[in-house]
């Protein structure tokens, strides 16, 4: 048959479904890019916050008209929102065939023939009320797993754990996850020189708290271990880390980083708040000061590292003073990137039994005020990196021109930070993949503009 894909939501998302894909082309299915060829139609679908799910919702509805037209034979709801609301989605949008949950990615063979799986011997039956007992998905995937890569050919995304132990009030995640499971090194290791030979220069690792990598089964030491042993991965340029936990970002991991020159100097931190008010109603852990010292110790160990992180702001109970001291901290630590959210009241988690008692325009208000000051701090970095020498990773054309070449610094992730644009060059001469040296010429918002050596 022929199978059309649609995937949405984090990385994380994305692996599983590229490992659908891999067991599909493994059964002998061909797959599609195009949904009004398709046999077959997978959703893969997030379930994170509100605006995820409607855009999870939306990609079935939009599906789902295929499967009406008649060019469509069987429609599959993969990912969080199936394995959060399988039956409500089965009976609101008939036209599902299947859905399968975040731990029965394996399923996906059986589900296209036909044929019901036993994979699912657990149910997440009560998510309103968070605590209660229930078994959970157990999934994880290994290096001889099919999988069939929809990044550009040039970066891959391997992730090293699934699940989440933490208890953090705002996320569903570990009941949507299950508990956190690390894979051994030497398979992250195997894959990684698997997707090196195939041609992946990036090797971007991710879990739900990849400091976290090999705690759980009493390995303390395994994320340092494992980026020492990436390094000496032939073919790869860069390595990585992304979905870094403050409290478990030990010294060893920052030696590894300073001291390996293929992993790169980038930390994504996503810590949340600043005041301590807001962190102890999150379960977060840490405050101001904890933090204070953490970014000094990364900054001293690893001098030019790059800061990425992400806060919630509109959290029940946030007053404008928590506000305030977030602003405090994001004008005293200079981020290099920072990304906002509004708060999303989500049933399922301990927060849902708070009162949300923060207006949505007094949310987005917030947000759009911390934003405002962290494009004044990248305005002043960006300008002050005018002339610099700069080695740049070419991701390839832009979309909307393929005379203008894209590429990245060793500070910016695909996807989620800035961009480079290659000026006063000519574009057939810039291979995606490639690292190439090139000089800061300009800076358009959060965006710079290089020509090349």
């Amino acid at each position: 048959m022929r199978i059309g894909f649609v995937s949405l939501g984090c990385p994380k998302n994305l692996v599983d479904g590229e490992v659908m894909l891999g067991l599909a082309k493994q059964a002998g299915h061909e797959l599609t890019a195009d949904a009004s060829t398709a046999d077959v139609i997978v959703v893969n679908t997030c379930a994170f916050i509100d605006n995820a799910k409607e855009e999870s919702v939306d990609a079935i509805l939009e599906m789902a008209q295929f499967k009406r037209d008649g060019s469509c034979k069987k429609l599959i709801v993969t990912g969080c929102l199936a394995e959060r609301y399988r039956d409500q989605l089965k009976a609101e949008i008939p036209e599902i065939d299947v859905c399968l949950g975040t731990g029965e990615v394996p399923g996906i063979v059986g589900a296209i023939a036909g044929q019901p799986t036993p994979l699912r011997l657990y149910r997440s039956e009560d998510f309103r009320t968070p605590g209660t007992a229930h078994s959970a998905p157990t999934y994880l995937y290994e290096t001889d797993t099919p999988r069939v890569l929809t990044t550009p050919s040039h970066f891959a995304y391997v992730k090293i754990a699934e699940g989440c132990d933490y208890t953090c009030a705002f996320c569903i995640i570990p009941t949507l996850r299950g508990k956190y499971r690390s894979r051994e090194v030497d398979a992250v290791v195997r894959e990684a020189e698997h997707l090196a030979a195939q041609g992946v220069k990036e090797l971007l690792l991710i879990s739900q708290d990849t400091t976290f990598f090999g705690i759980d089964k009493g390995y303390r030491g395994a994320l340092a271990t494992l980026l020492r042993r990436l390094n000496d991965v032939a073919g790869l340029e860069w390595i990585r880390l992304l979905y870094l936990y403050p409290t478990t970002i030990t010294d060893d991991v920052l030696a590894a980083m300073a001291e390996c020159p293929k992993v790169c100097n980038y930390i994504d931190l996503p810590l949340q708040h600043a005041s301590a008010d807001v962190l102890r109603r999150m379960r977060r852990p840490g405050n101001r000061e904890a933090y204070d010292k953490l970014l000094a110790r990364i900054r001293r160990t690893v001098p030019d590292v790059t800061l990425r992180t992400t806060f919630i702001v509109g959290f029940p109970g946030e007053t404008d003073a928590d506000v305030e001291q977030l602003l405090d901290f994001v004008r005293d630590t200079q981020f290099d990137h920072v990304g906002v959210f509004t708060y999303s009241h989500e049933e399922g988690t301990r927060a849902h039994d708070l009162v949300d008692d923060v207006p949505a325009r007094v949310k987005q208000a917030r947000r759009n005020k911390v934003m405002k000051l962290q494009k004044q701090i990248v305005a002043a970095r960006m300008k002050a990196r005018k002339g610099d020498r700069v080695r740049v990773m070419v991701d390839g054309p832009s979309p909307e021109s393929e005379l203008v070449m894209l590429g990245r610094l060793e500070g910016q992730a695909p996807d989620i930070d800035a961009m480079v644009y290659f000026d006063n060059c000519d574009p057939a001469t810039l291979v995606p993949g490639t690292l190439v040296d090139a000089t800061i010429s300009d800076a358009r918002g959060y965006d710079l503009v290089v020509t090349p050596s």
